[in-house]
């Protein structure tokens, strides 16, 4: 049988499915997401389900900011394709996530499928951005950036708005911990990309 947890009020649900259940297929999966698209769904390697709700004031805020300016930057070097938050990646050995903000390069891009790119594309992207909310709790968080690498990302941010602190996974090195940095620096994965962090620190 499934069990379901979660820590507190706002937080995920995570619902467990025991060894006896048959799991999703990869369509059923994106046929389950598309009819609660008002819910952020990913899938861990063991299969268990982990459900959010939609985000906070706060969250959405910090989120829109970071996209902006992904996006800017993107519109002038055109060197690959943003993605928010709503996006699922299908990760290689079969975790399905969301991350608040990704960027694919355009060659990899380019190299799916007209029909992978509709679905969740089954790749890494090259980079992820996870913003943690009130309710959000760090291990897990730094669980997930640490999945990310191991899948193939190549950068990786953990920013956590309520204590100023951007932390940044890189493949073959250990996180580095920026404590209030005013920017932080996409090079060489984002060439002379800058994200601001002005306008995503909580008040």
């Amino acid at each position: 049988m499934a069990t379901v947890t979660t820590d507190s009020i706002g937080s995920p649900l995570v619902l467990h499915f025991g060894p006896a259940i048959n799991r999703f297929t990869e369509d059923e999966l994106f046929e389950f997401c598309q009819r609660n698209r008002d819910l952020r769904i990913e899938r861990t390697h063991s299969g268990d389900l982990i459900i959010r709700p939609p985000s906070g004031g706060e969250t959405g805020r910090s989120n829109s900011g970071l996209n902006y300016q992904l996006v800017a930057w993107n519109e002038r070097v055109r060197q690959g394709e943003v993605f928010d938050s709503s996006t699922g990646f299908r990760l290689p050995g079969g975790p399905l996530r969301s991350p608040d903000a990704a960027w694919v390069a355009l060659d990899r891009w380019r190299a799916l499928t007209r029909a992978q790119r509709k679905k969740f594309p089954p790749l890494a992207p090259d980079l992820v951005v996870e913003i943690r909310s009130e309710t959000d709790s760090l291990r897990p968080l730094r669980a997930k950036m640490h999945e990310y690498i191991e899948c193939g990302v190549r950068l990786g941010w953990l920013i956590d708005p309520m204590a100023r602190r951007v932390e940044v996974y890189r493949p073959g090195k250990k996180p580095q911990t920026l404590k209030a940095p005013r920017t932080v620096s996409g090079d060489p994965v984002l060439p002379g990309f800058v994200l601001q962090l002005e306008r995503i620190w909580s008040d």
